[in-house]
């Protein structure tokens, strides 16, 4: 299954350049699997933060840039699971305007208790919306 998180590139996320300055994408990327675990998983980012006090870091993320994003285009963040592991979750990534890929790459990330600083396995209630 493939998430898609449609964005648009705002003036904030531009450089002087008139394109998307790289570590803007990082930011609008952590949205889409903000996104992601609210609609597919079902738990919120605040849900998980601050109730249940978990939180789900990078931990490896790898990018090819394809071709620039400008001001106003809308991008589909397309996400799809390629594997989970007891607490990890690495999602491949391919951000598209109009059918060109401007983005591709992998991110891993993994399920961490906020409070001991440390990963822990997939809740229950997650790990099978998660893709497990």
């Amino acid at each position: 299954m493939t998430f898609v998180s449609r964005q648009q590139v705002r003036f904030a996320h531009v450089d002087a350049a008139g394109i998307v300055f790289y570590p803007r994408y990082f930011e609008m990327l952590n949205a889409a699997v903000e996104d992601y675990f609210a609609q597919v998983v079902g738990v919120g980012f605040a849900e998980m933060h601050a109730q249940r006090r978990l939180g789900v870091p990078t931990v490896r993320l790898e990018t090819d840039f394809a071709a620039p994003s400008r001001l106003g285009d809308r991008l589909d963040f397309r996400l799809e699971v390629v594997a989970i592991g007891r607490s990890s979750l690495k999602l491949s990534i391919e951000v598209r305007c109009t059918g060109e890929v401007r983005l591709r790459g992998n991110v891993t990330l993994v399920c961490m208790d906020l409070d001991e600083g440390r990963s822990l396995p997939w809740p229950d209630d997650m790990r099978p919306a998660a893709g497990g």
